[in-house]
């Protein structure tokens, strides 16, 4: 693509100024708060990236040998939302875990494929993993956030604010992916 192909977003945003669903008028307050409000804007930016894609878009990978696609973001961070919300926090081990075998590591990526109902189900998942993540944060409160879970699979604790942290690490991250995916498949580009 050529650089006269550029979609630069809406003077360097993704949406125009008043119809971006991640900006609020209010400011979060508190800890928790924060950390929802941050959780939510980076979910709202993985999903805007997305948007009006085909399945053949969506699952198209960066560069060779990378795995990695807009399609196999979803699915990834669904099995991320899964691993700490629910296996980490609540000690659900015994749920099946979505995009997740012992035998290929990289299924949340190497599975994404261009088909509608690949796309659909990816969406599906991801969006039920966060509804039941924000169930269990409903729960929560600015000073549970020090208190000390057991990680599943090697046995290592860490606070809810660290997994809280990384979970905003995570999605930011990816939506940086997200960035460079969405603008080598049409040229748009905006924060």
């Amino acid at each position: 693509m050529s650089s006269d192909q550029r979609q630069v977003g809406y003077d360097g945003i993704w949406l125009p100024e008043g119809e971006d669903p991640r900006h609020q008028d209010e400011q979060a307050v508190g800890e928790l708060a924060t950390y929802r409000d941050y959780l939510r804007h980076y979910r709202l930016t993985l999903e805007l990236k997305g948007q009006d894609l085909t399945p053949e878009q969506l699952a198209r990978r960066s560069v060779p040998p990378s795995t990695m696609s807009l399609l196999g973001l979803v699915r990834h961070m669904a099995k991320v939302e899964h691993g700490w919300f629910q296996r980490a926090f609540q000690q659900r081990l015994d749920e099946p875990r979505p995009y997740w075998s012992a035998d290929a590591h990289d299924i949340d990526f190497d599975g994404a494929e261009p088909t509608q109902a690949c796309v659909d189900e990816a969406y599906a998942a991801w969006k039920e993993q966060i509804a039941r993540a924000d169930a269990w944060l409903d729960t929560q409160t600015d000073e549970s956030m020090g208190d000390v879970v057991v990680y599943n699979s090697d046995g290592e604790t860490s606070s809810v604010r660290d997994i809280l942290v990384h979970m905003v690490e995570e999605y930011a991250r990816h939506a940086g992916h997200a960035d460079l995916l969405r603008e080598v498949i049409d040229g748009r580009t905006g924060q």
